[in-house]
């Protein structure tokens, strides 16, 4: 075991890292901006919009990632619509993460009882106010592990996007891998700089967490 020659990339394997990093930033947002108006919909009791919103979630968690991935990066371009590597990748990601982000957010919104609710009616709030006060800073808390786990997840999902030659972590060990025929050396390497990403975001949310949610208890 050898891991001497590895570091000759150092370069590739941090421009994996950011890469990766950047990957998930961007389907983190396009996610939650989905989530949030797929937890709209179906607390609107429209019907069309629920079944719509039901059928994207129901599609979205029942398939796999990779075929979600080849739909947008290799079908798009025979509608018309050719996208680069990274680019598809990560609106096939944002588009994944934000199916689990709409239950989660519904799941949080649904948590609230309606007494709580009626109570802020009472005090003569507006739905605004009834929403920032009342309904918000409880259904976050009620959500937030189930979000960090999710995004975690998603992070160790980008992982995926190496198949569509996007240049995150697993890519640049492949290509590392195609140099040096370290395999055992260099997908340990990557499996340890993926778990410490992790275990970084864990503690982060986990302190993030304390600190934002801590208000209940200190009344």
């Amino acid at each position: 075991m050898n891991f001497r020659p590895l570091w000759r990339y150092e370069d590739a394997w941090w421009e994996g890292v950011v890469t990766t990093l950047e990957l998930t930033a961007l389907a983190v947002l396009g996610g939650l901006a989905l989530g949030l108006l797929g937890a709209r919909a179906l607390r609107s009791g429209h019907p069309v919009a629920t079944r719509i919103t039901r059928g994207y979630v129901e599609v979205i968690r029942n398939t796999p990632a990779l075929i979600q991935i080849f739909l947008i990066f290799f079908v798009l371009p025979g509608l018309g619509l050719r996208l680069p590597p990274f680019p598809a990748a990560a609106i096939a990601l944002s588009i994944y993460f934000g199916a689990y982000m709409t239950e989660i957010f519904r799941s949080g919104l649904d948590s609230i009882p309606k007494s709580q609710i009626e109570a802020g009616a009472c005090l003569g709030l507006s739905r605004w106010q009834m929403f920032r006060h009342v309904v918000l800073p409880p259904a976050l808390r009620n959500i937030y592990p189930s979000m960090t786990s999710q995004f975690v997840l998603l992070m160790l999902g980008t992982s995926l996007a190496s198949q569509v030659s996007v240049d995150e972590l697993f890519h640049a060990a492949g290509f590392i891998d195609s140099r040096t025929y370290r395999s055992f050396e260099v997908y340990a390497l990557a499996c340890a700089i993926y778990l410490g990403m992790a275990i970084f975001f864990r503690l982060a949310f986990a302190g993030i967490g304390k600190l934002a949610f801590r208000w209940p208890e200190g009344r």
